[in-house]
């Protein structure tokens, strides 16, 4: 028990030898530990950015529509289709029946029409939906209501515009219970909407449009085809399944040559997870180099401490000190530096999030990554050991003799 009792003193003598050096030089040791507050700090909010950023884009793709596959005819030339190429609403019924992954169909069809507001002509686009249409795109309905059952069944002549359409034909007003005549028929407007989220006239919906039931398509166009055909899959992983079935659905219901363009959205969320990685990686990037300064500066301070502290080095190896013993003092004393400065640079950047969170997009969540904060802690203490050593082994290598005479 006692070589054991000794070997624990001999051990916490080194730590308190340590410490009580950096009590001695409290100044020295912060500015020293201000690079690695920094670097640590660094790399926990860089990876923390990182995934917010890219949760909020994959959340404003996905709020054009959850696990969303969209197809329509290609059209190539004028003579290049058919009318029986034309997607169909017993289309969209047999992509929800015959795929299992289909948890929700619609389809649109707009055309471009005008409306007469303060004596000028507007273009506007006219938008026909089927029924699925709002529990696949989730369009908010700023003010008044969106269709009921009867009012698509009915085929009324009821309709929803959007935001920008709604100040420049109602200016001052409620849009809601008025008429609106687009072309040459009349509309009530039952409700305001506007999209989720912007998709600045890349999909059917544009700045100024209006949505109607579809059933009133052939009445006024002679026509009930499809442009676009929506179906949701129940799960991100059925995308691809769904993507391919409803385009080999197509082809199999209409003539050989007609060609179909069924697309989803991996394309844009794998573009916007490379964005979010190669930001991460240069970000990561001028962490590392921060920590790198740091370490230099670890280098450099250790270095001037153990010139100062020669004669000290000169007594305790006069007394009986080891050269290991003088190698893991000054090493300690370089991780201790090191590790109380990645704590509290991972304490700064973790309370970060928490303190902008009421001034931060609603629905835009900030995770923290707790695989980043064992990262900056490991990476800070290596900076520390690697730094560290040159000094720690110079000071091992002072000759007693030569020591105890430096003035």
């Amino acid at each position: 028990m006692v070589p054991q009792n000794r070997h624990i003193m001999h051990h916490w003598e080194i730590w308190k030898l340590s410490l009580d050096a950096l009590r001695a030089n409290k100044i020295k040791a912060f500015l020293t530990m201000l690079g690695v507050v920094i670097g640590s700090s660094c790399i926990v909010l860089v990876v923390t950015i990182s995934l917010a950023g890219r949760n909020y884009i994959v959340a404003q793709v996905e709020a054009a529509g959850s696990n969303l596959v969209y197809g329509e005819l290609r059209r190539i030339g004028a003579q290049a289709t058919t009318l029986g190429d034309e997607i169909t609403l017993a289309d969209v019924e047999a992509v929800r029946r015959e795929i299992p992954d289909v948890v929700e169909t619609a389809g649109t069809h707009d055309l471009q029409m005008s409306v007469v507001a303060g004596g000028i002509e507007r273009p506007v686009t006219l938008v026909a939906v089927t029924e699925g249409f709002q529990r696949i795109r989730h369009l908010l309905v700023v003010t008044g209501r969106y269709f009921d059952d009867d009012n698509m069944r009915s085929q009324d002549k009821t309709c929803l515009v959007t935001e920008e359409l709604a100040r420049a034909v109602f200016p001052g007003v409620s849009p809601v219970g008025e008429d609106i005549r687009v072309g040459e028929l009349r509309f009530t407007v039952i409700g305001v909407f506007k999209e989720r989220i912007a998709t600045f006239g890349q999909s059917e919906i544009a700045r100024e449009s209006i949505i109607v039931p579809f059933g009133l398509m052939k009445g006024y166009a002679g026509t009930d085809s499809v442009k676009v055909l929506y179906a949701q899959a129940s799960t991100p992983e059925s995308v691809p399944i769904v993507t391919s079935e409803t385009e080999r659905l197509l082809r199999s219901r209409h003539r050989e040559g007609a060609l179909y363009d069924v697309q989803d959205l991996r394309g844009i969320l794998e573009a916007t997870r490379k964005i979010s990685l190669a930001v991460s990686l240069v970000l990561l990037g001028v962490g590392s180099i921060t920590l790198i300064i740091s370490g230099v500066g670890i280098m450099n301070i250790m270095l001037v401490s153990v010139t100062e502290r020669t004669r000290e080095i000169g007594v305790r190896k006069a007394i009986g000190a080891a050269k290991r013993e003088i190698l893991y003092q000054f090493l300690l004393e370089a991780v201790i530096i090191s590790a109380s400065g990645a704590l509290i640079g991972i304490l700064i950047a973790t309370s970060i999030p928490f303190v902008i969170r009421p001034f931060i997009p609603e629905g835009l969540t900030i995770p923290i990554s707790g695989i980043s904060i064992v990262a900056a802690f490991l990476v800070s203490c290596m900076t520390g050991v690697i730094f560290g050593y040159l000094p720690a082994s110079r000071a091992a290598k002072l000759q007693p003799t030569e020591a105890l005479r430096y003035d």
